[in-house]
């Protein structure tokens, strides 16, 4: 048996486990507000037990010299557990997220003892003084807006080309969140993050410098119902206008990866080639009465993109340096049916990576049929390459969270 199957053999069992234990104590809740919701007799501990997967089907084809070669698949997209609630007190939440399908597994490498990526998110939050909250953990870290959305709360089938390219995703380390008012309605948010730097599940030790983050938010209007300034799509229909504008700057202190904390390691003949990383995050959302609008812009620059080995020759290897434009809105045509679209432009330095720039155009429809937590969406595609063959793309999925 392997280790992977090891793991889920152990796992299942121990859920069903809990629920039969608790069988005559509680009922399930209402769809997609978790399995299970626990809670101590004494009101010392909660936790909300939830599942969800994604079943994606695409078929794309060469689209540079008319429509061909075409290829087709259909894959279990995301398949998740999810755990959370708080400890002792209120003030002191967790979350934990494990991944099951073989895309959320294939992380395994040397730097994570070979291991898959079982784990996603397993941070604690400590409320600990007024508007201060402290993360501790492995998580998101506070990049771009896109990437921070969950995967369940998209307004597209998946994120856009800007995410793949620039994004900084999970690490672990410490978060300093803290929000404040400057008038009645105008809230600001500001996070502080200090990370490992290398990604999720790293077990063989630091291997650079440390990652600092800094972001902060603007809400001229007031916050968003229902979180909303971190979900895709207008389902709330806010009454009011409401916008989040948000600034952020990422700097890997000796990265040793060729997108920051994310990417391939970049080896050389000593070890590993480090150079110092920065990543600009601007970005907005915008709702109004079921209109939505996201914008984003990125740009990565390094002190010295070209890897070397100790002699100075080069390794071959570069950092992915340069700048992403990502800009995509929808209307909710009733409170079911959503028209999107979305616009990217991905422009790496062509004279370091040695890529031209992407276009890539993308129409989408989404079914709600009870919001987020279920709902079918599509889209078709279409990316203009400027170093490889063009690409058309269509993609339908179905979401179901529990």
């Amino acid at each position: 048996m392997t280790y992977h199957k090891l793991h889920i053999v152990v796992l299942i069992p121990a859920i069903c486990l809990i629920t039969n234990i608790y069988s005559q104590d509680f009922k399930a809740g209402k769809f997609g507000k978790g399995l299970f919701n626990l809670k101590a007799k004494d009101s010392s501990w909660t936790m909300k037990i939830g599942m969800r997967f994604q079943s994606l089907a695409t078929n794309s084809w060469n689209a540079s010299n008319g429509i061909s070669n075409s290829e087709s698949s259909m894959l279990i997209r995301r398949s998740r557990l999810k755990f959370d609630g708080y400890a002792l007190t209120p003030k002191l939440k967790y979350k934990v997220e494990l991944g099951l399908s073989d895309r959320d597994l294939s992380a395994a490498s040397a730097f994570t003892s070979n291991s898959p990526g079982y784990i996603f998110d397993a941070v604690v939050k400590w409320n600990f003084s007024k508007n201060f909250v402290l993360w501790f953990g492995q998580t998101k870290l506070p990049g771009n807006r896109e990437r921070v959305i969950s995967s369940g709360d998209m307004q597209m089938v998946d994120r856009s080309l800007l995410n793949s390219r620039f994004t900084i995703d999970r690490d672990i380390g410490f978060q300093l969140r803290h929000h404040f008012y400057i008038s009645e309605i105008f809230l600001v948010k500001e996070i502080f993050s200090l990370a490992q730097g290398e990604g999720r599940n790293i077990t063989t030790g630091n291997l650079g410098g440390y990652q600092y983050t800094g972001r902060i938010e603007l809400f001229p209007f007031g916050d968003f119902a229902k979180k909303g300034d971190y979900k895709g799509s207008d389902l709330s229909f806010e009454k009011h206008q409401k916008l989040s504008f948000a600034f952020g700057y990422d700097f890997n202190n000796n990265a040793v990866k060729n997108r920051s904390n994310q990417g391939s390691y970049m080896t050389n003949d000593v070890g590993f080639f480090q150079t110092n990383i920065g990543t600009v995050f601007i970005d907005a959302m915008y709702k109004y009465k079921g209109f939505s609008f996201m914008g984003e812009y990125a740009q990565r620059t390094a002190d010295d993109p070209f890897a070397k080995n100790s002699d100075g020759t080069l390794t071959g290897d570069v950092v992915q340096v340069g700048n992403g434009l990502n800009l995509q809105t929808g209307y909710l045509l009733t409170k079911k049916i959503e028209i999107s679209a979305r616009y990217t432009n991905i422009s790496l330095d062509k004279s370091i990576t040695n890529k031209g720039a992407e276009n890539q155009y993308t129409l989408g429809l989404s079914k709600y049929i009870s919001g987020h937590k279920l709902k079918i969406q599509t889209d078709v595609s279409y990316t203009d390459i400027g170093f490889k063959t063009n690409q058309l793309l269509w993609r339908v999925q179905l979401d179901i969270h529990f």
